[in-house]
């Protein structure tokens, strides 16, 4: 089955609306986590800590730049994810309209490539899926 990453995004509004009522949000969330397992869809799930807290490493130069947090003009911050093991993307949506999220924030549905879909003949690809076998990982 095709796996699916509900990603969840959420601005600063959003993101201090939830921490004003984080009890409830968190009950809310440990319900549809159980729904998840009880239908056997989730595969893993993880909430990212606070922005402030992290790094930006940019890219645009010759070598890259390392900034602390906060981050500069954030429209959109990615807040966490749920991984579902879905026959569907609309089985997917479905899920992700149940996300217990505050007004305002958004829930992105991204599929999953599988390693079929990779191309297998470079030597990344090769040092890769050998290192993934190594670990049990595929």
């Amino acid at each position: 089955m095709p796996k699916y990453m509900l990603i969840m995004r959420g601005t600063d509004e959003t993101n201090a609306a939830m921490m004003a009522s984080i009890d409830e949000a968190m009950a809310a969330t440990r319900r549809y986590i159980e729904e998840m397992i009880k239908a056997g869809v989730l595969l893993a799930a993880e909430g990212l800590d606070d922005p402030r807290r992290g790094v930006v490493v940019d890219f645009s130069g010759e070598t890259p730049v390392v900034t602390d947090g906060p981050y500069g003009e954030t429209k959109e911050l990615f807040g966490g994810y749920f991984l579902l093991d879905v026959a569907s993307k609309q089985e997917a949506v479905e899920w992700a309209k149940r996300v217990p999220a505050v007004p305002g924030s958004k829930i992105e549905v991204r599929r999953v490539a599988g390693d079929d879909e990779m191309p297998q003949d470079n030597q990344g690809s090769v040092e890769e899926r050998a290192g993934s076998e190594s670990t049990g990982r595929i």
